[in-house]
């Protein structure tokens, strides 16, 4: 580069630098303006001789994302500082996060590492390593969440500015926008640069769709500008009439969402009948915010039919994102559908910026930090290491998107969850330790299963009890991540318990056969009764799943093949015969039919081959009895349609974790404290849960009935063996 040319980029950088002080949304101190100006002159050395792709230098990139962090996002100068400081150490070896500690402070190279360590993620991966490192990423917001913040900054600069990359490249990087930084935006309550990222996405993904849609509506601009002057018009004399000041403003749906409606609803760009939204947005102090809202929506109403069931009040109840606002739609002129939006300038800042402007209006409303819940709630479900990644991005989007419920507890306070929410998803919600002890619920004074759904407006009273414990079924009941992570948690600390037992059980009854319980008998008896860890073993040993008769047939297999092995071949007759992987796995064997999880005859049907652990269906045949088919079989939607009434509820269930209904019967003698007795010994039982019971005296002489689910039969005879030792009991059968 010439002098000449070097002085002309050294000037665009210091313009850029003090555009970037101007622009800032918060005020910035002496020391701020220090510390900005600190890490500008790190981020000018450590980027000296770098350029970009389209040839600018390297540091405007930095500049640029901490401009949006100040401008658009509203942060502080610590996080406009981090902006500036993003890919320092990345890029640099000269520097380490050691340096920036140095130099910047622990705040400030605690949120740098962060960068550094998303920015070190491998870039060119399948769908489920990119996942899991979504996954890691997110873990990041226990660190400080103005990483994430960052992170998104960075990602729509980069979106903005990658029309000189290879085309591949930028389908990837917009692929990986739409599938997680838009998400999280949304999340986070960046609906501005949601809406961006989404836009730019759809423009590299789908270049001419994008294309076709920006030149109608920028043909249709001068009309939708006459529109809203037309709906203003109408409305502004009663407006002014009250004395309220307010700016109405057209704004456009974004590409992305016109496009989702075409898709959505099979209609062409001029068949979206909402292709634009009107917001009045007005000023008002806090106290009188609620009450000029609703007298704008009077007056609009006024003059316009609203559609009731299009009506969102986000006042009353704001969204978990800290967003408020009335949206109503209304026929308008023309007889045209539009969205209003109401909001006052303090909402509109909350909708624009999030959580800056959200923590700017904090003391003044005392609401809770929405913020801080959330990440809380996120970490738990990150710390739930088991979820398949995937799965994991794919539930956590859901979530994202999800709508929300918003429920009473007993006194009074509001709880948002997500819609399709159940009982047990509340408890969890209040508290873990609520959610373990659970034993029921009251939903609006009555009485209602854990798996009952809620609805908006619902009060509910969570009844707890310390005897109860988590079981299998509650994953049933349960939709949030949160509940799901705890439950699963608790039952693999309850099968743990029961696998330690499972293994003493198992040493003492291997050296009745002259087996040494070890790594190599273990391994063998895991292949032998086709399992994946000796985990799975040992807790099917324990709950008495594999018994003694198994146990022995084991040590013959094992004898023969020992016998076998010295006449120079293992036959394979000794040992049980590999099993197709199509026909069984050792997680899902087993398949059960009906509410009642009945076992009955069945065939798996040819056209779409379902294997254990597919979610699955049953259909009644005239000639052929039980077809089980798979519930995105081809057939699937012509059979549930044309024959609903010969459909069977079907799942793979794991044989181990099958309970059983069984009844007992018992008599005795009765005396005072005995019912108290029985009800003790079985809620104390770790693997018993009782169903019902009913007790009777009849001239001194007790008999009661006792339903209990459990997982076996040496289960059961061990809960009739301690309850035969019952002071007064004198005879227990089953039924």
């Amino acid at each position: 580069m010439t002098e000449e040319a070097i002085e002309i980029e050294n000037k665009a950088i210091a313009k850029a630098y003090k555009e970037l002080l101007k622009v800032s949304y918060q005020t910035l101190t002496a020391n701020d303006k220090k510390l900005i100006r600190h890490a500008f002159e790190v981020a000018v050395d450590a980027h000296k001789d770098q350029r970009r792709k389209s040839g600018e230098a390297y540091i405007f990139h930095p500049i640029a994302v901490a401009k949006i962090v100040a401008q658009e996002i509203g942060m502080d100068a610590t996080s406009i500082a981090a902006a500036l400081l993003h890919d320092v150490v990345e890029d640099n070896p000269d520097y380490t996060i050691a340096d920036i500690e140095r130099l910047f402070g622990e705040t400030v190279a605690r949120i740098v590492d962060g960068l550094t360590k998303i920015s070190s993620l491998k870039k060119d991966m399948d769908v489920s390593l990119q996942a899991e490192n979504f996954r890691k990423m997110l873990l990041t917001l226990n660190d400080d969440v103005r990483v994430i913040i960052i992170k998104i900054a960075d990602r729509l600069h980069n979106m903005q500015t990658m029309d000189s990359m290879q085309t591949d490249k930028q389908v990837k990087i917009a692929s990986e926008t739409l599938y997680i930084y838009a998400p999280l935006a949304h999340r986070i309550g960046l609906y501005n640069i949601k809406t961006e990222l989404e836009d730019l996405g759809l423009k590299y993904t789908e270049p001419e769709v994008y294309e076709d849609i920006l030149s109608k509506i920028q043909d249709s601009k001068e009309d939708q500008d006459k529109y809203i002057k037309a709906f203003s018009k109408v409305i502004e004399d009663s407006l002014n009439t009250e004395g309220l000041n307010y700016e109405i403003k057209g704004r456009p749906k974004s590409i992305f969402s016109i496009r989702r409606k075409m898709v959505k609803q099979g209609v062409s760009f001029d068949e979206v009948y909402d292709k634009f939204a009107v917001r009045i947005v007005y000023k008002s102090d806090i106290a009188n915010e609620k009450f000029l809202a609703w007298k704008i929506y009077s007056i609009v109403t006024d003059h316009f039919t609203p559609n009731p069931i299009r009506l969102r009040d986000w006042i009353s109840s704001p969204k978990s994102t800290g967003y408020e606002a009335l949206h109503i739609t209304v026929v308008g002129p023309k007889s045209h559908w539009v969205e209003v939006q109401i909001r006052s300038e303090r909402m509109n800042e909350i909708a624009e910026k999030g959580y800056a402007a959200h923590y700017k209006y904090k003391n003044n409303d005392n609401k809770d930090d929405n913020l801080d819940l959330w990440i809380s709630r996120l970490q738990e479900a990150l710390e739930n290491n088991e979820a398949d990644a995937v799965d994991f991005v794919e539930q956590f989007k859901l979530n994202l998107y999800s709508k929300e419920i918003f429920v009473f507890s007993p006194k009074g306070d509001l709880k948002s969850l997500p819609k399709g929410a159940t009982s047990l998803d509340f408890a969890f919600s209040i508290h873990t330790q609520v959610g373990m002890k659970t034993r029921g619920a009251k939903v609006n004074g009555k009485l209602m299963p854990l798996s009952h759904e809620l609805q908006s407006g619902d009060r509910v009273e969570i009844m707890t009890s310390e005897n109860v414990k988590p079981n299998a079924n509650w994953l049933d009941y349960a939709t949030t991540a949160r509940a799901r992570s705890k439950i699963k948690s608790a039952l693999n600390a309850d099968t743990k318990e029961i696998a330690e037992e499972g293994k003493e059980i198992l040493r003492r009854k291997l050296k009745q056969l002259k087996i040494t319980l070890n790594e190599s008998s273990v391994n063998d008896l895991v292949n032998y009764f086709k399992l994946s860890t000796s985990l799975d073993l040992f807790y099917r040993v324990g709950i008495g799943t594999i018994d003694n008769t198994k146990l022995k047939a084991f040590a013959s297999s094992r004898s023969n093949a020992f016998m076998s092995y010295i006449k120079n071949r293992i036959r394979k007759t000794d040992v049980p015969k590999d099993i197709d992987k199509d026909e069984i796995t050792s997680k899902y064997d087993m398949l059960v039919f009906g509410k009642e999880e009945q076992h009955l005859s069945y065939t798996l049907a040819n056209c779409c081959s379902p294997i254990p652990g597919d979610k699955v269906f049953g259909f009644v045949t005239i000639n052929d009895g039980i077809k089980v088919h798979k519930k995105n079989c081809p057939n699937a939607v012509s059979l549930q349609s044309n024959y609903a009434y010969r459909i069977m509820l079907a799942k793979w269930i794991d044989s181990s974790q099958q309970v059983y209904t069984s009844q007992i019967t018992l008599s005795g003698i009765d005396n005072l404290g005995l019912v108290s007795d029985i009800t003790k010994l079985i809620s104390g039982n770790l693997h018993v849960n009782m169903k019902s019971l009913s007790f009777s005296s009849d001239d001194g002489i007790f008999t009661g009935k006792i339903t209990v689910e459990v997982k076996n039969q040496t289960m059961l005879k061990n809960l009739m063996d301690k309850l035969k030792k019952i002071n007064g009991i004198d005879k227990v059968t089953r039924v």
